[in-house]
């Protein structure tokens, strides 16, 4: 399993060269709040309201004071925007009222803001910080579970799911290896209809079949693209 995981990596690494996080920051606080206001919408979206959003709002401190109406139209577009402005002004508060306003690089401080579970962690560990960790988001969730790498009992638990990915990549590849999955997810192996006709995985997917397998056919599921 450990050589067919590691294979799989290499192959995509030359699928994928330019694989990178898709949400735009310029900072651990950026990355921190942009992955918090990510779910259950796109990149796109979120990367759409950042400039304005830390445009009036630059540091943990000027959030943790903003009028939550204030938050919440700008944020609008992302969905969830009660929700959600609630949580980045509830984290803001945190890290002004724990850490000096600085978000700290450490999964266990990481893990006790509101809103932060592992997953957003890892995310600002390996991109913000370059520590790293491996992101397990619905993308590499599915891909674990089609690639073999955990049964259907593992995959509905991200922790474990993660602890299982973390044995089977080197460590110094982890957050690479998670953003090559997600993007190989958004692309081809998509939730409904995957690509596997044209699955530079194919040979080895254990899953192979899922998806039309007819090369044309495949080729027009392909996506370019991943933020939309």
């Amino acid at each position: 399993m450990v050589r067919r995981a590691r294979k799989n990596d290499r192959v995509l690494a030359e699928t994928y060269p330019d694989a990178d996080i898709e949400l735009d920051f310029d900072d651990p606080f950026q990355l921190l709040v942009v992955t918090v206001l990510s779910a259950q919408t796109t990149d796109r979206r979120v990367n759409a309201v950042r400039p304005l959003l830390f445009g009036r709002y630059p540091d943990a401190r000027a959030l943790a004071e903003a009028e939550r109406a204030d938050v919440e139209e700008i944020i609008k577009p992302t969905g969830f925007f009660r929700a959600k402005s609630e949580r980045i002004i509830a984290l803001a508060t945190a890290l002004v009222d724990r850490y000096d306003g600085e978000v700290p690089p450490r999964m266990d401080d990481l893990t006790t803001l509101p809103g932060v579970g592992r997953k957003t962690a890892n995310v600002v560990l390996g991109n913000g910080f370059g520590i790293p960790g491996f992101p397990v988001d619905t993308h590499v969730q599915r891909l674990s579970r089609r690639l073999g790498y955990v049964d259907a009992a593992t995959v509905k638990d991200p922790v474990r799911t993660e602890m299982v990915l973390d044995k089977l990549i080197p460590k110094h590849d982890w957050t690479l290896a998670s953003q090559r999955l997600i993007w190989h997810g958004r692309r081809c192996c998509h939730a409904t209809r995957p690509a596997c006709g044209a699955c530079p995985l194919a040979r080895w997917c254990p899953s192979f079949g899922e998806g039309p397998t007819d090369p044309e056919v495949a080729a027009k599921l392909l996506r370019t693209e991943g933020r939309a």
